[in-house]
């Protein structure tokens, strides 16, 4: 992010424990899960449209928004909600009439809780506002080894929510200055939640720190915090325009998450209109865990920072679904054909600690049989089967091509992808395998649609919206975009493809009857 202006890119999928299911510590912000519109009604692509899309934001006291009152024009205007250091202080130094700032830190052995906390954080908020004070300012700067910290969001909700049922909402804008603050989702739940803006104000102290060891060798400082604002931003448009939200004002204090881990009393309290389907722990569960990670924080004042683990497999860190032990078990079990092997292997898989909410499901055991004349055969079952759309270059084409030569083999069907697929796999192999897949994608990026490719499959697949990057299109990083795959992408190797979002590619059913119509017409 500092030293290119984008956003970090990571692979797909999450093998990591849900945040309620970790032993370790993770940020509040992991437990709300962004929601997205399958389709939006007009699409907003951030990339190609950004000129729709505003984060300007307005600071104030916004009053009765259906009066037209000059003092409504006496408001700050802001081009994003991310404010840096420098521009925090500028306008508490500007406004510091207005303004009142509240501590969200609170002495360690103190006789109280984080419930006695937030009720009082409420309490100063509402006092500010009835007192005349325009602009709010919620912090957790003054967390120390004697001092512990909530979690802003749930502190941001917290005085959102109550401000609104006492009608003073409008009257003053809600400012968070946080240290956990860190990355683009973490923004988006602060904003989600109510906060008019945010500072992430250990950020710049950690790119100083960085800089000043020449980690960024000849990057310009300013350019190297300007950096870090831009993808943020652009971060923020890409989010707000998976809900069709074109302007910031209209995520903010929408709500838009599911929250996956938290109680339902809790979510209730603090975070009304979400919804929390499998509940989860509580305010009281929330503040052990911060406790817990506030004392390893402050126990040393040489400490080494824990290298996390929660992207990448690492030893004696967090764990993964997929980690190199099971994966070999498995290897081994399939390259010797071996049964036990294989039993060793499930074994060790069912005896792992629980990673995604589907661990925790178990059979229901009955004793009552079903007829074995009332099920259908193997072969039948089958073909129900269909691998996962994995586009060829996300996959290597050694693994893309194995999957469609299995599918075929078995009776089911593999997907293309969005990717296309080498015509040589058109025609079958000399041991009589099938490695063209049956089924064939096309999707907003049109990468490898050609008549050939339309032609060789049993069913076509349009991808109208999409589950597994909601709200975006595929991005394949430019290393992966080799001769071969540019080839048959009509493409440049080397150099990233990003696919508009799906949403934005079908405006209406008529545009949709016009694709099934092209592909038909090629197809046939």
């Amino acid at each position: 992010m500092v030293k290119t202006g984008q956003e970090a890119v990571g692979s797909m999928g999450d093998d990591a424990p849900l945040s309620v299911l970790t032993e370790r510590y993770r940020g509040l912000h992991s437990f709300f899960k962004q929601n997205f519109a399958q389709v939006t009604n007009p699409p907003i692509d951030s990339l190609r449209e950004q000129v729709v899309i505003s984060l300007k934001t307005r600071l104030g006291n916004l009053g009765n928004i259906v009066e037209e009152d000059s003092e409504q024009c006496n408001l700050v205007l802001l081009e994003s909600p991310l404010l840096l250091d420098n521009e925090l202080e500028t306008l508490k130094n500007h406004l510091s009439k207005y303004t009142t700032e509240i501590d969200c830190t609170y002495k360690l052995n103190e006789e109280t809780n984080f419930l006695n906390e937030i009720q009082r954080i409420c309490s100063e908020a509402e006092q500010a506002v009835r007192s005349g004070s325009q602009h709010l300012i919620i912090t957790d700067n003054n967390i120390n080894k004697d001092r512990i910290a909530l979690p802003m969001i749930l502190a941001t909700s917290a005085v959102h929510s109550y401000l609104i049922k006492n009608n003073l909402r409008t009257f003053t804008s809600l400012n968070v200055s946080s240290k956990e603050c860190l990355d683009v989702h973490y923004f988006a739940v602060l904003i989600g939640v109510g906060a008019t803006t945010v500072n992430a104000s250990l950020v710049e102290k950690l790119i100083s720190n960085r800089f000043k060891k020449n980690i960024y060798q000849n990057t310009d400082y300013s350019q190297l915090i300007q950096n870090f604002k831009k993808s943020i931003e652009k971060g923020l448009r890409k989010i707000i325009s998976k809900m069709g939200i074109s302007v910031i004002s209209s995520y903010r204090g929408g709500r838009n998450f599911e929250i996956i881990g938290l109680s339902r009393s809790m979510v209730e309290s603090f975070f009304p209109g979400m919804s929390s389907r499998i509940s989860g722990i509580g305010l009281d569960g929330l503040e052990k865990r911060v406790r817990r990670q506030h004392e390893v924080s402050f126990k040393s004042d040489n400490v080494i920072l824990d290298i996390g683990g929660e992207y990448r497999f690492r030893a004696n860190s967090e764990t993964h679904a997929y980690e190199g032990v099971s994966i070999h078990m498995l290897q081994e079990a399939v390259t010797r054909d071996s049964y036990n092997l294989y039993k060793k292997y499930t074994s060790r898989i069912y005896s792992s600690k629980p990673i995604q909410i589907r661990d925790l499901l178990q059979f229901n055991e009955s004793s009552n049989s079903i007829n074995l004349d009332n099920v259908e055969s193997i072969s039948e079952i089958r073909k129900s089967f269909v691998s996962p759309g994995i586009s060829l270059g996300a996959l290597s084409p050694e693994a893309h091509e194995t999957l469609a030569i299995a599918m075929n083999r078995i009776g089911s069907k593999s997907d293309s992808g969005e990717g296309g697929e080498d015509a040589r796999r058109y025609s079958k192999l000399k041991n009589g395998d099938n490695p063209s897949s049956a089924i064939k994608q096309v999707a907003s990026g049109r990468f490898g649609v050609t008549a050939e490719y339309l032609n060789n499959c049993s069913e076509l697949e349009i991808k109208i919206a999409q589950g597994a990057k909601p709200g975006e299109g595929g991005q394949l990083p430019g290393f992966k975009v080799t001769d071969l795959i540019a080839k048959l992408r009509h493409s440049t190797k080397g150099v990233t493809l990003i696919s508009p979002p799906p949403h934005h590619d079908i405006y209406s059913i008529e545009d949709l009857a016009q694709v099934l119509s092209m592909l038909v017409f090629h197809g046939s």
